[in-house]
């Protein structure tokens, strides 16, 4: 009986440890962001291959870590994905030195990313975790507004990405201030719209139109479900954006240059999601900036 039980022991201490193996030891938090931007023209539509590869060797470890963060909370491993963040979050990750424009980029992408895949395993985390976890994302996102009202550049994709961000840290926090920062940019973004449903800042980026059309609509789409929002606007900006990436031919007429192919996917499922109108094909679909797994509805979605 004892080496029976000796045995038991020792297959639950064997499991325990695959499990805790699983899930390793965070990654040192990147405080301080480098980035830099890597295009080479006026529209920013041409990529300088030298500058990219720079800055994608920069931002790997942010990006890694939001990469492993969604996945985990996508499913793969809920807890790791509450130990990862309240790391980061005990570090005060990406509150340090941030090097560039495009740095600024880099951490709005993350932090609406982290809010996100926060919102899938939430409810799982302990009341130490959340104090850690959701100070850390309050502090952010008071750093992404403090930044964004001293902008007095265009107001483009990059605003609309800085809006999900506020709001979806507004979601899992249930703090008022940032949801209706996120209106305000909501209805910026919808003021933008033009009578064809284009946008004029998005228009302007010759070979890129069609790709920041698609990424300028699919943050606001996830607004707009976030925020329980239903806009003719953001219906008209969703439809010309669909149309032209399943034919791109009009919109390289009207811009004068070939446009780069684009899907449409992630952009479909979000907002026929949140109009009651299941898109198929969603299958398999991935975005850690958009919290992971596209085809299960983040919990701060409002379904139609």
């Amino acid at each position: 009986m004892i080496n029976r039980l000796s045995c038991f022991a020792g297959l639950a201490l064997a499991l325990a440890m695959v499990g805790a193996a699983a899930c390793e030891m965070p990654p040192p938090a990147r405080v301080d962001i480098d980035a830099n931007s890597y295009y080479s023209d006026a529209h920013h539509s041409v990529i300088d291959p030298v500058l990219q590869a720079k800055n994608i060797a920069n931002v790997k470890p942010i990006e890694d870590f939001l990469a492993r963060v969604a996945r985990d909370a996508s499913g793969r491993d809920p807890g790791c994905a509450l130990r990862w963040l309240a790391s980061w979050g005990e570090q005060q990750a990406m509150l340090g030195k941030l090097s560039s424009e495009q740095a600024y980029y880099v951490r709005k992408w993350t932090l609406s990313g982290l809010a996100l895949s926060y919102a899938r395993v939430q409810a799982q985390a302990t009341p130490a975790q959340r104090a850690v976890i959701e100070s850390w994302l309050r502090r952010l996102a008071d750093a992404t507004i403090a930044h964004s009202d001293a902008f007095r550049g265009t107001r483009n994709n990059h605003y609309y990405w800085e809006g999900l961000a506020v709001t979806a840290v507004g979601g899992v926090t249930g703090d008022a201030r940032y949801l209706a920062w996120g209106r305000k940019v909501f209805a910026f973004a919808m003021s933008q719209v033009a009578d064809d449903g284009a946008l004029p800042a998005e228009m302007g980026r010759a070979g890129k139109a069609l790709h920041y059309h698609l990424f300028a609509a699919t943050p606001l789409a996830m607004m707009a479900s976030i925020l329980n929002l239903h806009d003719a606007r953001l219906d008209k900006l969703v439809s010309f954006t669909m149309a032209a990436a399943a034919d791109p031919s009009g919109l390289a007429r009207v811009t004068g240059v070939a446009q780069e192919p684009e899907r449409s996917d992630q952009l479909a499922v979000i907002y026929n999601r949140h109009a009651g109108r299941p898109a198929p094909g969603g299958q398999g679909l991935w975005q850690a900036r958009l919290g992971g797994a596209l085809d299960v509805a983040n919990p701060l979605e409002h379904l139609q």
